[in-house]
């Protein structure tokens, strides 16, 4: 099982990115995929998630200004960043749940927000 993520990239605050994450091999059934970061000398930390039937969580400080969706038939998870702040600067991992217990993680993807 392979996740593949893009759309790493450098934005100015107020811009916005939109990464994606794709898993691919043997992957029997997706339950939970999600978007996790780690920033400069930060733990790694839950950003948004999105459950089979399309229920959201997300990590308070990215209300209102990044949504999760997901296509189910490509295995596709996406996450969407508007109004980007300095402080959002991480590596983002996508992460993949499946519905017998199995996690698996992407490759990281560098996104870096200037002031």
């Amino acid at each position: 099982v392979q996740l593949q993520a893009s759309g790493e990239g450098l934005v100015q605050a107020g811009g916005s990115l939109r990464l994606s994450c794709t898993a691919s091999g043997s992957i029997f059934s997706i339950n939970v995929m999600g978007w996790y970061r780690q920033g400069p000398g930060k733990q790694r930390e839950l950003v948004a998630n999105i459950i089979s039937g399309g229920s959201t969580n997300y990590e308070d400080s990215v209300k209102g200004r990044f949504t999760i969706s997901r296509d189910n038939a490509k295995n596709t998870v996406y996450l969407q960043m508007n109004s980007l702040k300095p402080e959002d600067t991480a590596v983002y991992y996508c992460n993949v749940l499946t519905t017998r217990h199995m996690i698996y993680w992407g490759q990281g993807t560098l996104v870096t927000v200037s002031s």
